[in-house]
């Protein structure tokens, strides 16, 4: 054979060769997931796949009423990397059109975990048998019994046949919307956000709950509940407050452009004042964030400003600030968030950093400030949509806090 011929066959090799490789595409519809959460153990949860007009993925994972909606993705060869929205986790491996092998990595948290997922298949949980039991109501459940990191929880669930969704409120927060089913005496739910990776299992009767909780491959808690209509965990108003000799709260952090910002800033003058205590990896934060955010849109005419100060596990500054910018662009954050402290999250390490409260419970907490510069109220926590009732309550609760402290004058708060 001449060297042309050699030449054309091999052309003709090459660009079948790179056909094969730009055709090779993910299967759009239903997929099934699954992280491992221990060597026995697997979090399962359902996501679609589908292309828009110019051939970019989005995803949408499904957490009972949850959707989270994911499109950053990208390939090079058979590997693949699907970046989480707000949140710096990312899902990165290899990929076949119907199966993608990796890992879910959230990088300043030094946390790794096994991922496959599977195209054609949404059943989240196998029922082996129709459920023995019907939990739904409220449950006193504990977490980490017996040991001295004990702590209680409200469980909240609707069980229709086999199917259950609800979440567990503590006074923290909430561990947002979990799915699943109840498949004779177990009770088995999951959820991923694209930060937190959660499986609850349990035995059930009509008025126990005993199980496991595994919060990706870092920790494992074992609970117990009880059927109890009646419990009420503590009042996130009255968990948080200025310590004895302090009359004032005010911070000073800096802002994107590297300046300092503190409550004397001129944006806060003559203004009732919101400062919100969060991070951009917590999944609580996100969602008080989407309700501060939608609050400012339909009350434009309020005296408010609020402030967020973030503390963030990002390990250099200006990852932290990439963080920030990017929950303030994907979210439409009108106000300012400040870089509070980098490096770490640790509850401890904050408080040196806001010396005037007793302490930082939990991400978020909100400190509402009058006119005057007065502490009015610090609320611990954040119950979210997933909550049902006690975020319509909150929302009351808040509107009518908001409205009262904006209306007022500076004069009577002298």
């Amino acid at each position: 054979m001449n060297k042309i011929g050699i030449a054309l066959i091999g052309l003709l090799v090459l660009l079948t060769s790179c056909r094969k490789e730009e055709n090779t595409q993910l299967m759009t519809g239903n997929w099934l997931a699954k992280i491992e959460v221990s060597e026995s153990q697997k979090l399962p949860f359902e996501f679609t796949l589908s292309q828009n007009e110019d051939g970019g993925y989005e995803m949408k994972v499904f957490n009972a009423e949850e959707i989270v909606t994911i499109d950053e993705f990208t390939f090079n060869g058979d590997s693949i990397h699907i970046r989480m929205p707000i949140f710096e986790g990312h899902i990165s491996g290899t990929y076949t059109s119907n199966q993608i092998t990796g890992e879910f990595i959230e990088e300043s948290k030094e946390r790794k975990v096994p991922f496959n997922a599977t195209h054609g298949t949404s059943e989240r949980f196998k029922v082996k048998k129709d459920a023995a039991v019907n939990i739904s109501g409220v449950w006193e459940t504990y977490f980490n019994v017996n040991t001295e990191d004990e702590y209680p929880a409200k469980g909240i669930f609707m069980q229709s046949g086999n199917k259950v969704k609800g979440t567990f409120r503590t006074k923290t927060g909430d561990y947002r919307y979990l799915d699943g089913v109840v498949t004779g005496d177990s009770m088995k739910l999951s959820a991923f956000d694209g930060s937190h990776v959660f499986l609850f299992l349990a035995h059930v009767t009509d008025s126990t709950l005993n199980g496991k909780f595994y919060s990706g491959k870092h920790a494992v808690q074992e609970f117990m509940g009880a059927r109890n209509e009646a419990f009420k965990l503590p009042d996130s108003n009255e968990l948080t407050f200025l310590r004895e000799g302090y009359d004032k709260f005010n911070f000073t952090f800096p802002n994107s452009e590297g300046k300092l910002i503190d409550l004397e800033n001129p944006i806060f003058k003559d203004k009732a004042v919101l400062v919100q205590i969060m991070g951009t990896w917590c999944t609580n934060c996100l969602d008080e964030t989407r309700f501060y955010v939608d609050f400012i849109k339909n009350n434009p005419e309020l005296d408010l400003q609020m402030v967020g100060l973030a503390f963030e596990y990002a390990k250099t500054e200006e990852k932290a600030f990439e963080g920030i910018k990017r929950l303030k662009e994907r979210e439409e954050v009108p106000y300012p968030i400040l870089l509070a402290q980098y490096g770490t999250s640790n509850k401890q390490k904050a408080n040196e950093k806001l010396p005037m409260l007793n302490h930082i419970l939990s991400y978020p907490t909100t400190i509402y400030i009058d006119k005057a510069g007065e502490v009015r109220k610090i609320h611990t926590g954040f119950n979210g949509p997933a909550t049902g009732e006690k975020f319509v309550e909150f929302k009351e609760e808040f509107n009518k806090t908001i409205k009262a402290l904006t209306s007022e004058g500076i004069e009577s708060e002298s």
